[in-house]
């Protein structure tokens, strides 16, 4: 049986080291390989395999309540129920504080509400916890441009490709946010 070279260093990748000494330093230790990983990702669909092992890392940095107030705020930002998914996260964060992922998800909700002032505040905070967060810089950009702000969106968008430089149709989304930021200056 012949194994693929990018699914083989993948495998490697995701292996945990054994000298960690909690399920946290574990956790983290592969989050740093996994971050390296994906800014050497070869194509998108490696990058969105490494994508998808962060996220589930990130989840499982909550304990059992926050992570079912987190799937349930979830599903009620998919049902286009803003007000009552941020009620859920906002009691994920009292429970759990420091969630990166909380604040983002909140963030989420606050901007299906179109309260942009408060999803940038939540952004902030998630990338207080978590600078890597990529997801949360997607949002700051999408929520910028929303407001008009292309400078902010570009450079929001800059840096989360900096992070993660395979997100698929992050180029264009680039070329397109610069086109508009040179619109601007003219």
């Amino acid at each position: 049986m012949r194994i693929l070279p990018w699914l083989l260093a993948a495998l490697v990748v995701l292996a945990v080291p054994a000298h960690a000494e909690t399920a946290a330093e574990a956790r983290q230790a592969e989050l740093d390989r996994l971050f390296k990983a994906l800014k050497a990702a070869p194509d998108e669909i490696t990058a969105a395999a490494i994508e998808g092992r962060i996220r589930t890392l990130w989840k499982q940095q909550a304990t059992g309540a926050v992570a079912l107030l987190m799937s349930r705020g979830e599903r009620d930002l998919g049902n286009r129920a803003g007000t009552d998914a941020l009620a859920d996260f906002d009691a994920a964060l009292e429970l759990q504080p420091d969630l990166s992922e909380g604040y983002n998800h909140r963030a989420a909700a606050r901007m299906e509400l179109g309260d942009y002032a408060g999803a940038v505040r939540d952004i902030q905070a998630a990338l207080a916890y978590d600078p890597r967060n990529f997801s949360a810089l997607q949002g700051l950009s999408h929520i910028a441009e929303r407001q008009g702000n292309w400078k902010g969106a570009l450079e929001a968008w800059q840096h989360a490709l900096d992070i993660d430089p395979r997100t698929p149709g992050g180029i264009e989304r680039l070329e397109m946010l610069q086109k508009k930021v040179e619109g601007e200056a003219t």
